[in-house]
């Protein structure tokens, strides 16, 4: 008689083993829902299946299962071996699960989702054992799962640089290292920073799961390479066994720009979350086969998420809304010029010319960068009414300070419409004094600081300070951000920056 299990595991065939896992954990006593799917790297409705055909079998007690204790024994021949993450040192586990507690919440909008602290310090074991962190530079793209940090314990010498989209992270990042991990703030849609491109021996990424998603990170993640042939890449990517057309997909986008699979570690990435996966993902050593191929996503890319305004699946904005976006930016002005978001390079609008630009997929970081990156008279930018800029009082004040320089602002909340804002932004004529550098920075935000605020100095001196006297007081005002553009300061620095220039 074929049972309901029998059929399941049939259904299943060679990939058995993590349902097998889950009957073990099982055997040994009550198991929350949510660490089963962890532990066994099942995918959520694989694992419900699972549960259902052992019907009676299994005792419940809300999300908590465990196989009756009388029959149990009938299971032992479906025992495997012990499933998850062992042999980690007990000291450094904790350290790493310490930071993990108090690192900022996970935003749905750029596909965050946590990685167990077993896989974040396995991450940084594995990377230490295959590659000489100590004499070669790692670069990583995102970070919101602290590996940086992870590395850092174990190779305190290795030279590291995190680039993010979420400066949260970036400011998390800092302190808990003491600045030791250096933090470059981009979205590498709009483009990869200078100062990180070509300067990596190694990368490491776990990028949105969307095809999209894997194919940009990647392409990104090889332009960061020095030598392409000779670094490696290295991704966390999953994917149900369910639908491993999607895997298909993806490895034909990352095959597609010149990517060799040189190894590819099955279930070496445990997160809280990502059920439909199996909360599990595989790790990818990828060795680029030449110099890197231009991404298909990259600037005007609807969306490489899964959820949110910027999702794949995301509309776009309603014509009335930037008709409307536009009429408040042309108030007083000769004429108007949408544009889209992007700050790879310095906008500059003619006298008379507003500058009309819609952020609504905005996730919280572009508005700064974005009017940093425009030069004009006025600008008007279309915004979610949620932005985290306009969330209260005290942000707003906060985001007033940081453009002060460049600009005086107008929050317009409720509009167009109730769930819609535009901020309006008046450039501030050039002022005089200590102010002027702060002003001679704040408008060239494309170029290096290093060199923008030792001219700035100057400038403001009257040329009574020297070359060099400048270039020390910006390498003592701006530690380890010469070589940034303004554009790519993580923002808790450019406001101590701001604060320092005063």
């Amino acid at each position: 008689m074929v049972t309901p299990l029998d059929k399941i595991l049939a259904e299943h065939g060679v990939h058995t083993r993590p349902l097998r896992v889950a009957i073990t954990r099982l055997r040994s006593g009550w198991q929350d829902f949510d660490r089963l799917v962890r532990d066994s790297a099942a995918p959520r409705r694989s694992l419900q299946e699972l549960l259902d055909a052992l019907g009676d079998d299994l005792e419940r007690d809300g999300d908590a299962f465990r196989l009756r204790t009388d029959v149990a024994p009938a299971y032992a021949h479906l025992d495997t071996g012990p499933a998850g993450e062992t042999g980690l040192a007990a000291d450094l586990l904790a350290t790493v699960a310490e930071y993990i507690q108090d690192v900022p919440p996970p935003l749905p909008a750029l596909d965050h989702v946590q990685a167990t602290a077993e896989t974040v310090l396995r991450r940084a074991m594995w990377l230490d054992e295959q590659y000489d962190l100590g004499h070669n530079r790692l670069v990583l793209l995102g970070d919101h799962d602290l590996t940086s940090l992870a590395v850092r314990l174990i190779r305190p010498e290795a030279e590291i640089t995190v680039v993010d989209v979420d400066d949260r992270v970036l400011e998390y990042l800092d302190r808990h290292s003491d600045r030791s991990v250096a933090t470059v703030h981009a979205d590498l849609r709009v483009g990869l920073p200078p100062a990180v491109t070509g300067r990596a021996d190694l990368v490491f990424s776990d990028p949105p799961y969307t095809p999209a998603g894997m194919a940009l990170f990647a392409a990104r993640g090889v332009e960061c390479l020095a030598d392409p042939p000779k670094g490696r890449l290295l991704l966390a990517y999953g994917y149900s066994p369910r639908h491993p057309a999607l895997g298909a997909q993806v490895q034909r986008e990352l095959a597609g720009l010149g990517l060799v699979f040189e190894s590819i570690v099955p279930g070496f990435h445990r997160y809280h979350g990502a059920q439909a996966i199996g909360s599990a993902a595989d790790l990818y050593v990828c060795q680029p086969s030449g110099q890197p191929r231009r991404p298909r996503g990259g600037k005007g890319q609807p969306g490489i998420y899964t959820h949110g305004p910027q999702s794949v699946e995301s509309a776009g904005t309603a014509p009335e809304l930037l008709s409307a976006l536009s009429d408040i930016a042309g108030e007083g002005m000769d004429r108007v010029e949408r544009r889209k978001p992007d700050w790879a390079k310095p906008v500059s609008a003619p006298a008379g010319t507003a500058i009309a630009m819609d952020l609504t997929a905005d996730p919280g970081p572009w508005l700064l960068r974005a009017l940093l990156a425009v030069n004009a008279e006025r600008v008007a930018v279309l915004l979610p009414n949620a932005h985290p800029d306009l969330a209260n009082a005290d942000a707003q004040r906060r985001l007033s300070d940081l453009l002060g320089p460049k600009y005086r602002l107008r929050l317009l909340r409720s509009t167009p419409d109730n769930s819609h804002a535009v901020v309006v932004a008046v450039a501030v004529a050039p002022p005089q004094g200590a102010e002027a550098v702060r002003h001679a920075i704040w408008t060239r935000a494309h170029g290096k600081l290093g060199n923008t605020g030792r001219e700035a100095l100057i400038a403001a001196s009257g040329s009574t300070t020297t070359k060099n006297e400048a270039r020390e007081r910006m390498a003592a005002i701006a530690p380890g951000l010469l070589d940034l553009r303004l554009i790519d300061v993580a923002r808790h620095r450019i406001a101590e920056l701001a604060e320092a220039l005063s």
